[in-house]
């Protein structure tokens, strides 16, 4: 039996075409939050969420939600590429069109092109939504994925209308447990240095990583919502938390911070 699968729906979103590489069981939900509830509470096996985009920058909900509420672990993660497409209406031609709907985000990705078509422009909370308004409806077109236009009967008019065409969104796969390993992995963990910490706090952490020939793919700060000034930085790094090494490694790091935190350890894309 299929693990169950819950996902940031709605239908025909690029979550939605992440959650369907790995699982033909799925369960939409319309939040975040709500995706994680539902693998804390055990209605589903594991939940498919957002958590970066090459442009746009890390869904920040996504980070906080799992550093202060919810302790669930990264068993995977998807990287979808974003191809936008100009959806309508079966017979509608492009001179037919006065507007165009979709998510903001998309339609600010997809903006040269739609300067060139001279429309009106809306936005709808996703791109799954703009292509639910725009059926049956000649003068409309969406702004969306080939799911979604599959799903209420569009066609696609222009294909990769997106004015950067390396444009990905990171998804993450959350289960009650991680990855084991598998030789090629890597960890995500968060941390926040001690208020009183001395200068260098945080270049004294990252050298235990340089110390041991350990590579960071990705570092970043956020606010750690106890006041101005006070920040948790999130890393990735390469190795599995369950080698050798790296359990050190983390072991020398949780020393030296006030709060620490797996966020789990899994396969690189």
């Amino acid at each position: 039996m299929q693990n169950k699968v819950s996902f940031l729906g709605p239908n025909g979103t690029f979550t939605h075409e992440a959650a369907s590489s790995i699982s033909e069981n799925l369960i939409s939900y319309c939040s975040i939050q709500s995706v994680m509830e539902s693998v804390v509470n055990g209605e589903c096996d594991k939940g498919v969420v957002p958590i970066e985009n090459s442009i746009e920058g890390s869904v920040t909900l996504t980070l906080d939600l799992l550093v202060h509420k919810f302790n669930l672990m990264i068993e995977n993660e998807i990287i979808i590429p974003i191809n936008h497409n100009l959806l309508v209406n079966p017979g509608t031609q492009i001179e037919d069109i006065s507007d165009v709907y979709s998510h903001s985000q998309a339609l600010a990705q997809c903006q040269p092109f739609l300067e060139k078509l001279n429309v009106k422009k809306h936005f709808t909370l996703s791109t799954a939504a703009a292509a639910k308004k725009v059926e049956g409806h000649k003068n409309y077109a969406a702004i969306g994925t080939l799911t979604s236009g599959k799903l209420y009967n569009l066609k696609p008019l222009v294909s990769n209308v997106q004015d950067n065409d390396t444009n990905q969104t990171r998804f993450i796969i959350l289960s009650k447990k991680d990855h084991i390993p598998t030789g090629h992995d890597k960890t995500s963990i968060v941390f926040s240095l001690y208020d009183d910490a001395s200068s260098g706090a945080l270049y004294k952490v990252l050298k235990i990583f340089s110390n041991k020939n350990i590579n960071l793919s990705k570092i970043e700060s956020r606010p750690s919502k106890e006041g101005l000034g006070s920040y948790i930085f999130f890393i990735d790094l390469e190795g599995h938390r369950k080698d050798k090494n790296i359990f050190d490694i983390l072991n020398e790091v949780k020393e030296k911070t006030s709060f620490f935190k797996i966020l789990g350890s899994y396969p690189i894309y």
